[in-house]
């Protein structure tokens, strides 16, 4: 590469020749006598005038010029030739990579004083055209000094690895043949005993003469120009970044040659393993003693990158960027810390420790910033102290967890602490949050497992090194867990899945304890085509349970080591009912007793031979009364076995942790849990953690937010209002609370669970569900005020509590059950509905007027005039109907009352308008005209629809309106169930024969 190009740029050759001279000593920006040696007095210069050129900036030019041409003839005769070598080694060709590295350096070094002379050459033709402040030197100050700075640090590199006195011994002939050119370039050359040696000055003298005199003429172009000059500021400024970097070259090539003369002192091993071109010493307790305890180290190196502990022929080196230096202060000693240990430094002298102490503090300081500054100044850092916190990269050597293992990320004196990567040589690795040194909140952990590309993916909340929180696993084996954990261990409420293609499909939905299955748990087994519901211990069903099959056949009894065991029930698809013992796979075995349908009984003893099937001796009992056929499909399971009460309290129980901590926004993520996507982005996880930390940090405001937000709104509709929002809202502690409890109603109810034996069980779950959600508001309504300072709320009487649950909390809280819920009832009510349902289809056939006379209402009542009934009167009983087709519509059990109660309202209402005066109905007009609204609305499983609004309806309710009217709509129900085969016949009994008639509506 040609440093130099013909035309432009070429030296005057005046420049050529002229030697560069020593600058007069002293230090930067010296006094005037000093400037005065080379320049005229400072009284007798001319001030200079916008526009106009003066002296200083004549000089600036002849000193360009010099530089420039020097710089070009340093590359010519010394870095050019010394790039031709042909090193055989390694440590030949590192030097001659570093020497092409100077050579790139110093061109740039030349080109950026080429544009400067540019410049100034404009400046000093055109000075009226040409601002004073355009000047290179001036406008691009930092440009120019960063360019120095750069040459400077590659120039040290050599030094401190004798780049130069390497690459000369492979040319030593040529070299002494150009001992007579280099004279030009150094003064006493004679004198010089190496040609290597010659070399290092002839690169080091030029420039350090060239930042002198850039420096003083700075100074003196800034004391000529005026206080209004516009240029002055830039000058001065510029005068003193050039100060500053006199300074740090000095600096600099006194630490490269203490360095270079270190690696001469150390063996070749350590000096194979300490050193690098980049690398300073800035410390030596050879030269300044100090102890370290317990270490017991022979000698102390402080390098700018590392700090080294010599014991013998071992070297200790800590990395700076983790080193922490000990605030606390201490005459005798002072503490460092490092990642796997700390250590005392100690000195006989004060002043010796005081002066380790700050060069260990400035190194650190240095280090963490990543690059040398050449304004730094000693002074500057004086009363620095190393950050506590700071990211960087380590890997542990000592035993123990850790070991091996590499950590990237932030720290705090000396331990893992903030968000980081641990990765272990097995391909383990920690992606999270850390705290003292251990995993501390959200983390994501992938374990490999012996088959290839099989891991093991812990997303979870983690606390002083375990998992402990809400946690999403995935396994290897395809197996999931979402649940909660303790001590690293399954321990809450849960839910394990298999995958559904493994050879064996299994779900379990419950409470651990401990890592085990333990408490109240569902376990679906898709192969078997079971499932249970009850209770368990140590990974077994062991206690009261449930067990439903596909078939539709239901087991309760007593498990005990995962077997039925004792006494227990069966009941089968068709109401059979079998009492006794059975054996531990479930098959009748001993004494029992069997109900049929039909009301028939089998007491006796039940057996079973192999192949054979089963076999009995008892009595047959043919006389008992025909039961109920309602009664007996009614039959439920798991009454008193599972108190609603008791049976989720691993749901409950980590919100009610946090509300007895008061709600703390740490906190809240390990409640609510976090949302993930797919295990192939969590791979790539340190960017995903970033991204998802984001989102949760910002809930920890939230929290604040919902505690204010229920203080605030307590007043009934608003109080409505903000449980509704709540509830739907999965990152609200109410609405987390609500999905997890519908997780495990679907868990227990849908699929095999939808079994009408079950129906029971489910309601009196849900009414639970609505009393432990209120408790929940409760809960936090009382932090909520503790936080404003207010005094907390009232305690509820079980009047209140039961009257706000069923009027605010349960109609709030039905929706999201409603689903399988009422497939329950329709199950259960199955054969009661198609009844109904033939009876409907019959009596529909009927016109409007033979319906009405069929069902026996008073013709004076009647809304039709026309024999034929209008659509579009207003009074008229198609608008009861449309009002009573509404409680298909709505989930609430009282809007569903509301709507009963208009479409009795509107019955009146056109019986009024036919008879042209108020009238209120008795019961005996009233249930005739009633069941025409029923049949001409086909509401399909009505008798689903009437069992569930009276168990969900408020207890407040019962012996009043609403409990009449849904009264009244059973026996309309329950008179086209019983007569729907007759009402294709020419006359329909009455109905007044068959019904006790209550008083009038609307009476008091």
């Amino acid at each position: 590469m040609r440093l130099l190009s013909p035309g432009v740029g070429q030296p005057s050759p005046a420049a050529s020749i002229t030697p560069l001279a020593p600058c007069p000593p002293g230090q930067l920006g010296g006094s005037a006598r000093e400037r005065q040696s080379w320049h005229m007095p400072s009284f007798a210069r001319p001030r200079a005038r916008h526009g106009m050129c003066s002296p200083e900036e004549a000089a600036l030019l002849q000193q360009e010029e010099v530089f420039a041409a020097t710089l070009a003839r340093i590359s010519s005769l010394v870095l050019q030739p010394l790039l031709t070598a042909e090193p055989s080694d390694a440590r030949g060709r590192e030097c001659l990579r570093l020497l092409q590295q100077l050579h790139g350096r110093a061109q740039r070094l030349w080109e950026v004083t080429e544009r400067s002379l540019r410049s100034l050459r404009e400046r000093l033709r055109h000075p009226e055209a040409v601002r004073l402040e355009s000047l290179l030197l001036l406008r691009e100050a930092d440009h120019v000094l960063h360019v120095h700075v750069e040459y400077i640090e590659s120039y040290t590199s050599c030094v401190v690895v004798q780049a130069f006195q390497t690459a000369a011994k492979q040319r030593r002939d040529y070299w002494r043949g150009r001992r007579k050119a280099l004279r030009q370039l150094l003064w006493g050359l004679n004198a010089v005993g190496s040609m290597g040696t010659a070399m290092v000055q002839a690169l080091r003298q030029p420039l350090a003469h060239h930042v002198q005199k850039y420096a003083l003429l700075l100074l003196s172009l800034g004391d000529a120009l005026g206080e209004g000059h516009p240029a002055r500021e830039l000058v001065v400024q510029a005068a003193a970044l050039f100060g500053d970097l006199q300074s740090f070259m000095k600096q600099a090539l006194d630490q490269a040659e203490a360095t270079q003369a270190l690696w001469h002192s150390l063996s070749g091993r350590l000096r194979d393993a300490l050193c690098t071109p980049a690398r300073r010493l800035l410390q030596d307790s050879q030269d300044v003693p100090v102890t370290v305890t317990p270490l017991q180290a022979e000698r102390v190196l402080l390098f700018d990158d590392i700090l080294v502990l010599l014991q013998g022929h071992r070297a200790h080196t800590f990395d700076l960027k983790l080193v922490w230096v000990d605030p606390e202060q201490d005459g005798r000693a002072f503490q460092l810390l490092s990642p796997e240990e700390g250590f005392f430094f100690g000195s006989r002298r004060p002043q010796d420790l005081v002066l380790w102490r700050h060069m260990v503090t400035q190194a650190v300081c240095r280090a963490l910033r990543g690059k040398k500054d050449f304004r730094e100044r000693g002074a500057g850092l004086a009363s620095c102290e190393t950050p506590a916190c700071r990211s960087a990269a380590h890997t542990f050597l000592a035993e123990g967890r850790l070991c091996r293992a590499t950590y990237e990320g932030e720290w705090c004196r000396g331990r893992p602490h903030g968000r980081g990567t641990l990765k272990w040589p097995d391909g383990k690795n920690h992606v999270g949050s850390f705290c003292q040194g251990l995993e501390h909140g959200f983390g994501i952990c992938l374990v490999p497992q012996a088959a290839e590309d099989k891991f093991d993916c812990y997303k979870c909340h983690w606390r002083e090194g375990s998992m402990c929180g809400y946690g999403i696993c995935e396994y290897g084996s395809d197996e999931v867990y979402k649940g909660y954990f303790q001590a690293g261990l399954r321990h809450g409420f849960g839910v394990l899945e298999s995958s559904p293609q493994g050879p064996c499909p299994c779900k379990y939905t419950g409470h651990w304890e401990r890592g085990q299955r333990s408490g109240y748990g569902i376990q679906e087994d898709s192969a078997r085509g079971e499932r249970y519901i009850g209770m368990w211990q140590a990974d077994q069903r062991h206690g009261p349970g449930l067990l439903v099959t596909q078939a539709g056949v239901c087991y309760q009894g007593t498990f005990q080591a995962d077997k039925m065991a004792g006494p227990g029930t069966l009941l089968s698809e068709d109401d059979s009912l079998y009492e006794g013992t059975f054996t531990r796979d479930l098959t009748l075995l001993g004494k029992g007793k069997v109900t049929f349908p039909n009301g028939y009984t089998l007491e006796g003893s039940f057996g079973s031979v192999a192949r054979r099937g089963l076999y009995t001796q008892g009595v047959l009992d043919t006389a008992a009364p025909l039961p109920d056929p309602s009664s007996t499909c009614r039959r439920q399971l798991g009454l008193g076995a599972f108190p609603a009460e008791g049976r989720w309290q691993g749901v409950l129980g980590p919100f009610w942790d946090f509300v007895r901590a008061g709600c703390p926004g740490d906190l809240q993520e390990a409640l609510l849990g976090f949302h993930v996507q797919s295990l192939r982005e969590l791979r790539e996880s340190q960017e995903y953690l970033c991204c998802e930390r984001t989102l949760l940090d910002d809930s920890v405001g939230r929290m604040e937010d919902i505690l204010e937000e229920v203080a605030r709104h307590r007043e009934p509709e608003a109080l409505q209002q903000c449980l509704r929002k709540a509830l739907g809202s999965s990152l609200h502690p109410l609405g987390k609370l609500l999905r997890t409890l519908m997780l495990t109603f679907q868990a227990t109810y849908a699929g095999f669970g939808a079994n009408k034996h079950l129906q029971a069980l489910a309601q009196e779950e849900v009414k639970q569900h609505a009393r432990e959600l209120w408790a929940a508001y409760r809960g936090l309504l009382q932090v909520a005020l503790e936080r404003k300072g207010e005094a907390p709320a009232e305690e509820e009487d079980a009047e209140t509590r039961d009257r706000q649950v069923h009027g605010l909390a349960l109609p709030l809280v039905l929706p999201s059950f409603y689903s399988e819920l009422f497939t329950l009832y329709l199950l259960l009510h199955e054969p009661e509905d198609g009844l109904y349902g033939r009876g409907l289809a019959s009596l529909g056939l009927f016109p409007d007027t033979q319906l009405l006379e069929l069902l026996d209402v008073r013709k004076h009542l009647w809304p039709l005039k026309n024999l034929m009934l209008m659509t579009h009167q207003r009074h008229s009983l198609v608008s009861a109907t449309e009002c009573l087709q509404k409680i298909v519509t709505t989930m609430d059990a009282r809007e569903k009352l509301e709507a009963l109660e208009r479409t009795y309202e509107e019955i009146e209402a056109t019986v009024s308008w036919v008879l042209g005066q108020e009238h209120k109905l008795p019961m005996d007009d009233l249930l005739p005209l009633l069941i025409y609204v029923v049949v001409r609305a086909r509401i399909q499983h009505l008798g689903a629809e009437i069992h569930l609004t009276r168990d969900m309806m408020d207890p407040s309710h019962a012996g009043g309106r609403y409990d009449f009217l849904l009264t009244a709509l059973e026996s309309c129900y329950q008179h086209i169930q019983r007569d729907g085969r007759l009402a294709s016949t020419a006359h329909l009994p009455g109905l007044q024969g068959a019904l006790v008639a209550p008083p009038a509506l609307g009476q008091p």
